[in-house]
């Protein structure tokens, strides 16, 4: 490893020292992936595709504007430093400000606990979606559609900068999705569960139960009658929370979303009280062994662990180094991009809401009708609105719960949601199945967490 990161210090040092007095800041990333995608949709297997990427980009800025040019022929690296340079010129007509960092020279790869995927077979990995495919159909005769799709990606990157950084990091990523769809008549009802993990592969290995359950949950709605929809007291469990803090508020945090939009700024003003004095939000990528950890961001900044909210109050949001600068803040190291074809833009990486001190089964203490909503089926976000739909929902009758309700989807203002939290559960649970998307960057990986909620006034969708 060594004698690697040295030959490329050695080129991209040459290189760099010969065009940096053009640019401001000029940065060349090197990378190399290999990856393998199985999809199977009943017993018909859509894709079975195993490859090797190798490619870069080049990033250059001037005068506040940037270039940006990659490619997948080494052979090619002067011209395209020539294009990003150009670029960079041609748009730049203000100020480059980055925050400034600490110049690092450093090898890290994040440890495996268990199997290495790439040493597992490609027979291996599709004898497992059989498995699993099997498991799901043998569930119920009125699951009639279902998908399993298994998929791996291990990437090492090497990054250079003009101002000395020299990286090398490293990394493996998994995850799996399972699908089952049940029909009884004209009824139809979907169970899914995605899974994911940068640890080992045994981790997708032994997952029949939370398998079975995606099939038997869509079997079981079949029966059920949908919620009433009215405004109620909504109990959440740790899954949905995770969500929730991801997509409804983590994205809003996002300091290039707020830059952009001057309105959105003034309303995440550092100070503001969104919440209750025993609301924590966090957001970093230091926190070792989930899918949104790593040593360094795609600008060679270190990872950090980011306190967003504090008792309540507004205290941070997530920068890349230019937001950073921008803004007069410090740079949280949360500068990424999902490959080299992408320019790196701020996005979270593991983002959870603190345990709290409320023992779970007093969060329904006092509810005289409410709902309590478990795990995701799906959502979406708006700015400040979101809607999510939970795969699993009770009715909540004089502070016990009652029949299992289907159809079951919360809606809101994220910040009135924050405000109208009663209460936070002492439990706590991280969800490693998230892929996150933002400016057509999609399925990068990030981990969620948080514990159940009790939040008043939510608007919950169903029958009319």
């Amino acid at each position: 490893m060594q004698t690697q990161l040295t030959d490329a210090q050695n080129l991209l040092s040459d290189l760099i020292a010969h065009y940096s007095s053009r640019v401001d800041y000029l940065m060349i990333r090197l990378e190399e992936a290999e990856d393998t995608d199985i999809l199977l949709r009943g017993d018909k297997l859509e894709t079975l595709s195993v490859g090797i990427s190798i490619g870069g980009q080049i990033r250059a800025c001037y005068k506040g504007g940037w270039g940006l040019s990659s490619f997948n022929q080494l052979a090619t690296i002067k011209e395209r430093i020539e294009e990003a340079i150009a670029a960079a010129r041609m748009v730049g007509d203000e100020e480059t400000i980055l925050a400034p960092i600490e110049i690092v020279q450093a090898i890290c790869t994040l440890p495996l606990t268990g199997s290495d995927p790439r040493k597992i077979s490609l027979v291996d990995k599709k004898q497992l979606c059989d498995r699993y495919t099997d498991l799901l159909k043998s569930v119920d005769h009125r699951i009639t559609t279902t998908s399993v799709s298994y998929g791996d990606s291990a990437q090492r990157i090497i990054l250079a900068t003009s101002e000395g950084t020299l990286i090398e990091q490293s990394w493996v990523d998994m995850e799996m999705r399972f699908a089952a769809t049940a029909k009884d008549g004209e009824t139809l009802q979907t169970g899914r569960e995605t899974t994911g993990s940068r640890k080992a592969y045994e981790d997708l290995t032994h997952l029949d139960e939370q398998v079975k359950s995606t099939a038997q949950r869509a079997v079981a709605a079949l029966s059920l009658a949908s919620v009433k929809g009215n405004t109620y007291t909504v109990v959440i469990d740790p899954i949905l929370t995770g969500l929730f803090v991801h997509e409804a508020f983590g994205h809003l945090s996002e300091a290039d979303v707020g830059y952009e939009n001057p309105d959105l700024l003034e309303v995440m003003t550092i100070g503001r009280r969104f919440g209750p004095k025993e609301l924590q939000i966090f957001d970093g990528a230091a926190p070792q062994g989930h899918r949104g950890s790593y040593f360094y961001d795609d600008e060679g900044t270190p990872a950090t662990t980011t306190q967003l909210i504090k008792d309540g109050v507004l205290v941070g949001r997530l920068h890349s180094r230019e937001t950073a600068g921008k803004l007069d803040e410090a740079p949280t190291g949360n500068a990424r991009c999902l490959n080299y074809h992408f320019s790196p833009i701020v996005r979270m990486t593991n983002t959870w809401i603190e345990r709290g001190t409320t023992p779970v089964e007093n969060l329904f203490n006092g509810i005289k009708e409410g709902v309590y909503a478990r795990n995701l089926l799906g959502g979406m976000t708006n700015g400040e609105m979101f809607t999510f739909s939970a795969a699993e929902a009770w009715m909540i009758r004089n502070g016990k719960i009652a029949e299992q309700v289907r159809d079951v989807t919360l809606s809101g203002n994220v910040f009135q949601t924050l405000a109208d939290i009663e209460a936070i559960g002492d439990d706590f649970y991280w969800d490693e199945s998230g892929g996150c998307g933002k400016g057509g960057q999609d399925g990068l990986p990030v981990g969620c967490g948080g514990p159940s909620l009790r939040i008043r006034d939510v608007m919950v969708g169903g029958e009319a």
